[in-house]
């Protein structure tokens, strides 16, 4: 009877540590699959200033938050839309969006949507998780 307990508990016991260890390798090669695609050079561009005869620029590091490590193809082989898309929405700006925190952010959310209706559109797959200024710059 003792035996039988024992090894009843044993098996219990090695039942939780495979559950409880199983489950962070699990997630861990979920999270591998999230790769970061940057762009180089740096995207730089112009924006609507208020008041003045000239125009502001910015200089915008943009790194990509790619679903799976598989779609890295896809984005390269669409560099050039992902590109003319953010620059065209930052050259329709205006400087106190570009300056401000708050108008940061929104553009932020403006040229993800954008890029995952579009990546969507051209090859049928949600690609992108997130999208990420690494380095932010205005004049």
């Amino acid at each position: 009877m003792m035996l039988r307990a024992l090894m009843l508990t044993t098996l219990v016991a090695t039942l939780l540590c495979t559950a409880l260890f199983a489950a962070p390798s699990q997630a861990r090669q979920n999270e591998q699959d999230i790769v970061y695609y940057g762009f180089d050079p740096d995207i730089v561009t112009n924006y609507v200033t208020s008041g003045r005869r000239s125009l502001g620029y910015i200089r915008v590091t943009v790194e990509l938050m790619v679903a799976d490590r598989r779609y890295l193809a896809d984005i390269e082989h669409h560099e050039p839309l992902i590109l003319n898309t953010i620059i065209r929405i930052f050259n329709q700006q205006h400087e106190d969006k570009i300056k401000s925190l708050t108008g940061r952010e929104e553009i932020r959310q403006t040229i993800l949507q954008e890029l995952q209706q579009i990546l969507e559109r051209e090859t049928g797959q949600q690609m992108l998780r997130d999208l990420l200024f690494t380095k932010y710059l205005y004049q």
